[in-house]
This record gives structure tokens, sequence and C-alpha cells, in this order.
């Protein structure tokens, strides 16, 4: 697997590659189901770049959190932007930024969530793909036929067999997609799908982290991402149960 492909003078970065096709392909079927059902292309635009720069802002912040006593011992990791970046952070983030936008033009937040959200797992896939490329968020050793090696990655072990939790992950992502969206080809409300996601999603990564063998932090036993997930599943939860009264108050 290699990050970087030289193409004449030209390299591509996988990773970024993966990102941004992530981005387009999300922002593209967004903004086709926006206007079929008489939404705002101008507020999907305007969420879009708040979940691009609130998603990389949230990632930095959670991964500094995580992160904090090897940034005690090295403090140049707080401006090494190369990488860390924590999945999580980004989705919260990206949806607070999304949130505050949508209050500030005066748009229902709750629609436009719904709306996205397919579209968020669709791309986190295309992410979790450009993992695959860097040899980030790798697996543990393993002796099973579908263990991967990395041979010139500069994040997992090279030469070992690993789980390929990045395509687990990205094969994950895309399967949620497809989830939500056949089951918002009828328009739902009250928060239906965006918890539908935040109840699969939870439950696939708090699965996925007992197959991951990179750095995370953790509480106990169990890694920051899964302790977030809990966290996650219960508010899907709660949301799926208590949606309609959430938008009344809106």
């Amino acid at each position: 697997m290699y990050n970087d492909i030289n193409i004449g003078p030209v390299t591509i970065h996988m990773y970024g590659l993966m990102i941004a096709i992530g981005f387009a392909v999300a922002y593209l079927l967004a903004d086709y189901r926006a206007k079929k059902r008489n939404l705002s292309s101008d507020i999907i635009f305007g969420i879009l770049w708040c979940a691009v720069i609130g998603g990389m802002l949230g990632a930095r912040i959670l991964y500094y959190v995580v992160s904090i006593k090897d940034i005690i011992d090295n403090p140049s990791i707080l401006w090494n932007f190369s990488n860390g970046y924590v999945v999580y952070g980004g989705i919260i983030g990206g949806v607070l930024a999304s949130y505050i936008y949508c209050r500030i033009k005066k748009a229902p937040f709750v629609k436009y969530f719904d709306l996205v959200i397919p579209e968020v797992a669709l791309a986190q896939g295309f992410g979790r793909m450009g993992c695959f490329f860097a040899g980030c968020c790798y697996g543990r050793e393993t002796d099973l036929p579908i263990g991967i090696i990395f041979k010139n990655s500069a994040y997992a072990p090279n030469g070992v067999k690993l789980m390929p939790t990045q395509l687990i992950s990205s094969a994950g992502d895309f399967l949620i997609a497809a989830v939500l969206f056949i089951y918002a080809r009828k328009e739902r409300d009250n928060l239906k799908v965006g918890s539908l996601y935040m109840i699969m999603y939870s439950i696939g990564r708090l699965l996925i982290e007992f197959l991951r063998d990179d750095y995370r932090g953790s509480i106990g036993f169990m890694s920051t991402s899964q302790i977030i997930s809990v966290i996650i599943f219960a508010a899907g939860v709660i949301m799926w149960i208590m949606g309609k009264k959430i938008c009344k108050a809106e």
C-alpha cells in the first residue's frame, strides 16, 4: 500500500485524494437530494464548508485530548499537522459547526441533518480507504487469510500481517450509508435518519476498536473511541425515542 503515487513530476497523496473524493461525492448527492425536497442548495454548500472546517478542528482538538501525555513529553506534536486527527472529533465538530450555521441562517437544522447524514457515512467510507493507503488506523497482528502486510507505511508496522481494519471500517461505512439511503427514500422526520446513523455507527466503531492496534488513548480497558461510542449510542437511542419532542423544541 502506497500513500504517495508518483506520476511523472506529480505526486498524488492517496489519503488526501480519498478524503476529497468523499467530500465531493457527498456534496453532489446531498445537493441533488436537497433539490428534490425543496431544500436550499446554498445551505447545503454552507454545511459542506462547516463540516470541513469544524470537522478538521474537532478532529485535531480530540487528538490533543487523547494524546495529552505525548504532547507533554514532546510539545512539537502540537504543530505537526501531517497526522493526528480523530474521526469522532471530526464528526462532533462538523455537526456542531453545521448546527451553528443553520441557526445563523435560520434554517431547519433537523431537516438538513437528516438529509446529509447518509452522505456523511458515505464520505467516511472513502476516508477509511485513505487510511488504508496511508497505513494509519491499523489492526492487530493476525494469522487469518484476510490479513494484510504493509511494506512502505509510515504508520503501520511493516512486514507484519495485520487485520485490515481500515477496509472493514470502510465496508461498514458504505453499508451504513446504503441502509440510510434506502431508509430515507421515504421522507422521515423527527431525527429518525440521524439517530439511526448514530446507533449503527457507534456499534460498528465499538466493535472495530477491538481489532485495532494503533494508539488511540484509553480509560481503563476501553479506548477513548469506545467510550465515545457508548455515549453516541445512548444519544442515538434517546433521539430515536424522543425525536418528536426534540424537534418541537428546536
